[in-house]
């Protein structure tokens, strides 16, 4: 079975369990076991309902996907938990994470230098304030100078600001997204 399809199904049972469903049972393929980083989106009617994940891979890709799942469904704190009447509408979608590479960038100029849009997934950290962007976001903010703007609002910074010791690590992401069935 091709990695994609393994982790959405894998993804979807996973909550499917948490809402009282089947038991989930975990593929003994051995990149399953492997130690892997993800995020788990969820969408209803194409609008976000929950999204959750891991930066750095510090357990079994498994074990991610599963906890990532079920707090995309019941732990995201801009959402309600997910319902069971909802598990057949919303669609799953699945981000492996390559491992974090830091930038040595000092000036916003430097920084947008550096990225790659609609390639790199970007962690902005300055302090105690760091946020996070997987880069499927590119496609809502395609220019860099905006992109990094929302990302350090959605940090808890200044937006028009450039931070002197801001750090920034980028990353990759493998995407597969449910195919809708309504259609």
């Amino acid at each position: 079975m091709m990695r994609g399809p393994t982790l959405l199904a894998l993804a979807r049972a996973a909550v499917d369990e948490s809402l009282d469903g089947p038991q989930v049972e975990v593929p003994s393929q051995p990149w399953l076991a492997e130690p892997g980083a993800c995020f788990v989106t969820l969408r209803k009617e194409g609008e976000l309902r929950g999204c959750i994940g891991s930066l750095e891979a510090h357990r079994s890709l498994a074990a991610d996907l599963i906890d990532n799942a079920r707090g995309a469904a019941h732990r995201d704190p801009r959402f309600s938990p997910l319902q069971r009447n909802e598990l057949d509408v919303v669609r799953f979608e699945v981000s492996l994470l390559s491992p974090l590479e830091q930038l040595e960038v000092k000036t916003e100029a430097a920084a947008i230098a550096a990225l790659r849009p609609g390639l790199d997934g970007v962690l902005l950290q300055w302090g105690p304030y760091r946020g996070v962007f997987i880069p499927k976001m590119w496609k809502q903010l395609p220019d860099p100078f905006e992109f990094l703007a929302f990302l350090r609002r959605k940090a808890g910074l200044s937006p028009e600001a450039w931070y002197p010791g801001t750090q920034l690590w980028r990353f990759t992401a493998e995407d597969w997204v449910e195919p809708d069935l309504r259609s």
